[in-house]
C-alpha cells in the first residue's frame, strides 16, 4: 500500500455583481478551498470552483501534483462547490463524479436542464461555465471508496449552511474535508438558518467532531491560517452569535452591522450581507 498525502489549494475571492453590504465594502465572493487526497497512482479532488477561471487555474494545479485523477467528490449542492465539474472533467475525462445521493439529487433539481439559476448568473455573467452544467455522478459507495489501497467515507451530517450535507473522512490521515459544515475564519453563510437550520447546523458539527480528526479543511477558509479541528467550535461559537443576533434584529442592515460587530475581524462581511437578505427576504 502507498502513502496517502493530501495538499489544498484555495481559489480567491471572486467580485459579485450585487450591491454592496450597508457598509460600502466590496460585494465579493468567499475564498473556496479544494482538497486533493493522493497516493502514488491514483487522486480524489474536492468541490470544484465557482467561475471558469478558478477551474482553469486549480487544473493547472492539479497536473503539477503528476497523479492521474480518478475522483472528484461533491460535498453538498451549493453551485460554488460543483459548478465547474463538467469543465474539470473535460480536461480529466476518466475521472468519476461521486457524492452522496441526496447531494446528486439536490444537484440535479438545482440545475434543471443543465441551467444554472438565474442568482449566479446575475452575480457572476459570462465568469461562469457554459451550460449545460448538469453533474453525471455515482452514489458515494456506503463502506466506502479505496484510494490507492486506503478507505474514504462520505459521512452524511443533514443541515448545515444547507440542507443534505457531507463531509469527506480519511482515516489514514487523521483528516476530515468538512464542506460548508465547518468554517475557517470566514463570515459564515447563515442564510438558511431558520426554522431550526442554526441547531441542525449544530448537530452537523456534533457529528464531524465525533470522527477525532487531526486536520479539519473548510470550503471556506482563510488561506493563510491552519486546517484546525479547532475551527469546530470556531464555527459553533459564530452559530450562537448569529442566533442572539437573529433574535433581536428586525431586518437585514440591523442584522449585518450587529453581527459584523461581534466579528470584526472575520473575511469577508459580504457574507452576512448575503445571509441577511435571505433570513429577510419577507
Amino acid at each position: 500500500m502507498t502513502e496517502l498525502h493530501y495538499e489544498v489549494f484555495v481559489s480567491g475571492m471572486a467580485p459579485a455583481a450585487s450591491p454592496p453590504p450597508p457598509d460600502g465594502g466590496p460585494s465579493r465572493w468567499s475564498p473556496l478551498s479544494h482538497t486533493l487526497i493522493y497516493g502514488e497512482s491514483e487522486a480524489l479532488l474536492t468541490d470544484p470552483p465557482i467561475t471558469s477561471a478558478q477551474a482553469d487555474t486549480l487544473i493547472e494545479w492539479i497536473e503539477g501534483r503528476h497523479v492521474p485523477l480518478r475522483y472528484i467528490h461533491l460535498t453538498h449542492a451549493h453551485f460554488d462547490h460543483f459548478l465547474t465539474t463538467n469543465r474539470i472533467l473535460d480536461r480529466f475525462p476518466d475521472a468519476t463524479v461521486v457524492a452522496t445521493d441526496a447531494v446528486l439529487r439536490r444537484i440535479a433539481r438545482e440545475t434543471p436542464g443543465g441551467q444554472i439559476s438565474n442568482r449566479y448568473t446575475g452575480f457572476f455573467g459570462d465568469a461562469l461555465p457554459e451550460p449545460p452544467v448538469t453533474v453525471h455522478g455515482t452514489v458515494f459507495p456506503a463502506g466506502g471508496l479505496t484510494l490507492d489501497g486506503h478507505e474514504l467515507f462520505a459521512v452524511e451530517t443533514g443541515h448545515s449552511d444547507t440542507d443534505d450535507t457531507s463531509v469527506l473522512h480519511v482515516p489514514g490521515l487523521g483528516l476530515v474535508v468538512a464542506g460548508d459544515v465547518v468554517y475557517n475564519n470566514m463570515h459564515q453563510y447563515v442564510g438558511e438558518g431558520r426554522d431550526g437550520g442554526l441547531a441542525a447546523w449544530h448537530r452537523a458539527l456534533d457529528t464531524v467532531a465525533a470522527l477525532s480528526p487531526s486536520v479539519v479543511v473548510a470550503s471556506h477558509k482563510d488561506p493563510g491560517r491552519p486546517d484546525s479541528p479547532a475551527d469546530i467550535d470556531e464555527t459553533r461559537r459564530y452559530l450562537d452569535a448569529a442566533a442572539g443576533v437573529l433574535d433581536h434584529a428586525t431586518d437585514a442592515t440591523g442584522f449585518f452591522h450587529a453581527l459584523k460587530t461581534r466579528y470584526p475581524d472575520r473575511v469577508n462581511p459580504w457574507a452576512i450581507w448575503l445571509s441577511a437578505l435571505r433570513l429577510f427576504d419577507n
